[in-house]
């Protein structure tokens, strides 16, 4: 017997927090509505299994996270840069937190699969190393690994970023 009402209860309460993992990792609503979706019907088949698990939500994490792989191979599509990234204004406002999230997306594009992954789940879902690793599928020191490559890699790709990040420290008591 399938647990209807518990897969729905399990989805309203999970579904902002996954819609905001699946945006960050594919890049735009579309692809993200997507990917969640096919997630969703993929952990719904699943339920009777998953609602026994010690934590169902890190399965469905970790159906998202491969989902989002899986699609990228099967596209095997390159991304190519625009324009010079816009400056960033000195004023705190609505805009220049809109180019700063435009940059973060174009960067994390710019990631591989793997260490588009790695920075969502560690930075954005507040996932450890080992959760990290467990969701991936992965040893805690490829986590380790990938991360220090994606980090290098955003600084490289959107040093605003990093500069960023410095002046909110400072602000910081």
């Amino acid at each position: 017997m399938v647990d209807e009402e518990g897969f729905r209860e399990f989805v309203r309460a999970r579904l902002p927090r996954l819609s905001r993992a699946a945006y960050l990792l594919a890049g735009g609503h579309a692809q993200a509505e997507d990917l969640l979706q096919v997630t969703l019907i993929k952990a719904a088949l699943a339920w009777p299994r998953i609602s026994k698990a010690q934590d169902p939500e890190a399965y469905v994490r970790k159906i998202l996270y491969h989902e989002h792989v899986r699609t990228w191979r099967r596209r095997r599509w390159l991304e190519e840069s625009t324009d010079a990234v816009p400056e960033r204004g000195h004023a705190e406002d609505e805009t220049s937190r809109t180019v700063l999230r435009v940059v973060l997306k174009e960067a994390l594009a710019r990631l591989t699969p793997r260490q588009r992954a790695v920075i969502v789940l560690r930075y954005f879902e507040d996932l450890s190393e080992v959760d990290t690793a467990q969701a991936m599928g992965v040893t805690t020191g490829t986590v380790k690994s990938q991360t220090s490559h994606a980090l290098a890699r955003l600084r490289k790709l959107a040093p605003e970023l990093a500069e960023q990040v410095e002046e909110s420290m400072e602000v910081r008591p």
